[in-house]
């Protein structure tokens, strides 16, 4: 006979209210034969159904240009979430429940033909399904194929207009980065997007900001008194931030080349994480006002102007080296790449939120590729004690550090300073841990399962709004502009399996400080 698995409730998940059901529709996804439909969003959709998050009003329609039946699209998800799901293995009942919502259309983006079979098979799911005619368009495609669909959508008059009805049928957009190439291209997608849908229907979704080290963030600042006090420039020596990856461009040289790691993680990911530590508390949990708040900290950058981008910024592109024992490839080895490639695989930068709160404090923020492990980690490093009364076998007293790892192995660490046991008087840092696998259970939901339900619910707060994008553009445009004036000099190389090149430690080590070494 076979043993089933024994379950035991962790005591620390009691009394935690999970009452959030997203509102019956159809969700429906433009690229559906991509990686990302396959790797996140069906298998986070499902999670969600074993989580009873779902409406019992719910479908998937995929959209892409392979032909292909409702059941063989039907088989390939549920390969997908055989291989990506986090709830292992699949549930008979609740996948037999599952793939009976799910169904495919062929066709071009550009073609209204395609709309028009949409537009049918909408209508019949909402006869069948229960899906009360509301819509959640998923745009998980090139950004060159975000306009087109939104008019054609809105032609074949899928996009429904404002209801003011409480529960009443909606028609919403998830618009996948990067958003943009520059402030440019970045405002006329906003305008495209204001002609078929309004602000509060569109969101544009950051999956870091699903994470849930991310959304604790607010928690961590705003519901416990011990630090928020201390959150500002009396105490705070300066903030540093990693996004750091171990692998390369994993096959996307042709995209890297177009976006470098500025585009595709500091405009968006390395911004986000800053503002959030840098806000100040919103008036409320609205969508807005927490929004608003963050839009305050982006225009309250420091302007980089290209003096200061040159003593503030600095770029790189990793060489062949090691990883984990593992010898790698140089980026300009990578398939795809030009020979004498100046995209940059790295970047370090110091920037100043001049604001009442933050005045004088440096943020040193970095992001890279191929270096010498995958963390995202936001480090609080406070001001040294005024005055040393004791001293440690190494000649000082290392500062207190409130360490917060986004990924992996989420956490939250506060470094302190402790005397040894013994009849002398020896000082040791020590930190105290909180992990939330250990805490919570490590079986946590993944970032797509939380904004794709608060997509659901109408909920926009972990998404960014119009005037956001706008704003971490005008930033990073600065920094481009000034490299355009450089284009000829190529970014230092760094070995891979570092962290990245000596200037940066420099960019550092000039105001008498270094990287962590998380």
């Amino acid at each position: 006979m076979k043993t089933l698995p024994v379950h035991l409730d962790n005591p620390l998940r009691k009394g935690l209210i999970e009452d959030r059901t997203g509102d019956a529709c159809a969700v429906v996804i433009f690229g559906a034969s991509g990686d990302l439909t396959r790797r996140k969003l069906v298998p986070a959709l499902y999670n969600l159904a074993v989580s009873r998050f779902l409406p019992s009003g719910f479908a998937i329609v995929g959209v892409a240009r392979r032909e292909k039946s409702d059941d063989s699209f039907r088989a390939e998800m549920k390969e997908a979430v055989s291989a990506f799901s986090r709830r292992q293995p699949i549930d008979p009942g609740v996948w037999s429940d599952f793939e009976r919502g799910i169904g495919y259309v062929a066709g071009t983006f550009e073609s209204p033909e395609t709309y028009e079979k949409l537009r049918q098979h909408l209508d019949r799911i909402d006869a069948e399904r229960g899906t009360r005619k509301s819509r959640l368009f998923y745009l998980a495609v090139s950004p060159n194929d975000f306009g087109v669909i939104m008019q054609r959508l809105n032609a074949a008059g899928l996009v429904s207009p404002a209801v003011t009805t409480p529960g009443g049928p909606f028609a919403r957009v998830i618009i996948e980065k990067p958003f943009g190439q520059d402030l440019a291209s970045a405002r006329a997608l906003n305008m495209a997007v204001a002609e078929t849908f309004q602000e509060k229907d569109v969101f544009r979704i950051d999956h870091y900001l699903g994470k849930e080290t991310v959304q604790n963030l607010l928690v961590f600042r705003f519901a416990n008194s011990l630090f928020e006090p201390l959150w500002n420039r009396e105490h705070i020596d300066h903030v540093q931030i990693t996004v750091a990856e171990e692998i390369g461009v994993e096959g996307r040289g042709k995209f890297y080349e177009q976006v470098g790691v500025t585009r595709d993680i500091v405009q968006n990911h390395l911004m986000q994480l800053l503002c959030l530590t840098a806000m100040e508390p919103p008036i409320s949990l609205h969508a807005d006002a927490v929004r608003d708040e963050k839009v305050k900290v982006l225009r309250s950058l420091r302007p980089m102007e290209p003096h200061s981008v040159q003593q503030n910024v600095i770029r790189g592109q990793y060489a062949r080296g090691y990883v984990k024992g593992e010898e790698a490839l140089g980026y300009r080895d990578e398939p795809n790449v030009e020979n004498d490639s100046r995209v940059e695989t790295f970047v370090a930068m110091r920037v100043f939120v001049d604001n009442w709160r933050w005045g004088g404090v440096p943020f040193f923020v970095r992001a890279g590729k191929r270096l010498a492990r995958r963390v995202t980690e936001i480090a609080i490093q406070f001001k040294q004690v005024p005055h040393g009364l004791f001293h440690s076998p190494d000649g000082g007293i290392a500062p207190n550090v409130l360490s917060m790892r986004i990924q992996p192995d989420e956490s939250i660490a506060l470094r302190f300073t402790t005397k040894e046991p013994g009849q002398h008087t020896i000082l040791r840092n020590m930190a105290m841990d909180f992990h939330y696998g250990a805490a919570f259970g490590s079986n946590t939901p993944e970032a797509y399962e939380r904004l794709l339900l608060d997509a659901m619910r109408g909920d926009a707060t972990l998404f960014t709004r119009h005037d956001e994008v706008e704003e971490q553009w005008a930033f990073v445009d600065q920094v481009f502009d000034a490299w355009r004036k450089e284009a000829s000099i190529p970014p230092p190389f760094y070995p891979a399996g570092s962290w990245g090149p000596e200037q940066a430690d420099d960019l550092i080590a000039h105001s008498g400080r270094r990287w962590r070494k998380p």
